[in-house]
């Protein structure tokens, strides 16, 4: 047996923490009966499940990296009519993003069905880098540059440690290209790190998620992720930081 939130998530409806707030909500049934408490075990081949009165299938994993470009939002749909992230990839499997990127930002951003392997890599505890190139209005210093490494201090706390090196920088225009890597996931904490220090991003993309990059994608461009691949994830997502 196993947990209902679980068999949710792994069934493509949603990630394991949606899941659960579906549970809360009533908005799941198992054999006709409304579950309303975390906790709850099943039987995937045998109980009928429900959620939002539809019989919930078991998919297929799928996983798959896909090149976002700007003005796309990182959800399957949007009330406003805008692109999304499933709108790029060819598919039957009910995908959802692992995490988000900004509507202004492009970048890797991992799909799947798999809400135990989202939930899992999404956990702050495993410490999986991300790679983000920015470009910035200004020109830091390296002493600025400095305390981004050792952390800035924002409105929900100070960043954790982090990597950061000045790519390129054009005198003329006062811009410069600065390479940040992090492992945190806060809401739009790259942005609000430059920002914090004077220098507001013009451009973000991010370019690697742990081993994973863009290598010949192009904006908009998707592909499956190979079995290794998927192999190493899921490594990732056991495995505690030293």
């Amino acid at each position: 047996m196993e947990r209902l939130q679980k068999v949710i998530a792994q069934a493509g409806i949603a990630s394991r923490r949606k899941a659960e707030q579906l549970i809360l909500d009533g908005r799941v049934t198992v054999n006709g009966k409304r579950v309303t408490e975390l906790g709850v075990k099943v039987t995937p081949n045998k109980d009928k499940i429900e959620v939002n009165g539809v019989p919930i299938d078991r998919e297929e994993p799928a996983y798959y990296v896909l090149y976002k470009p700007t003005s796309v939002i990182s959800s399957v749909k949007d009330e406003k009519g805008r692109k999304v992230v499933t709108d790029y990839i060819e598919t039957t499997a009910r995908l959802f993003p692992i995490g988000r990127l900004d509507y202004d930002t492009s970048g890797l951003l991992l799909m799947t069905n798999d809400g135990e392997l989202a939930n899992q890599l999404m956990h702050p505890k495993f410490n999986i880098e991300k790679v983000y190139v920015a470009k910035v209005k200004g020109i830091p210093t390296r002493e600025e540059i400095k305390k981004l490494v050792t952390g800035i201090r924002l409105e929900d706390g100070m960043t954790a440690p982090a990597k950061a090196k000045m790519l390129s920088f054009d005198k003329k225009k006062q811009t410069a290209i600065i390479q940040l890597t992090i492992h945190e996931g806060r809401n739009r904490q790259v942005r609000r790190m430059f920002e914090a220090l004077g220098y507001p991003v013009m451009k973000l993309k991010r370019e690697q998620y742990s081993f994973l990059n863009l290598h010949g994608l192009n904006p908009g461009d998707a592909r499956a992720l190979k079995p290794i691949e998927v192999k190493h994830l899921k490594e990732l997502a056991v495995t505690k930081p030293s």
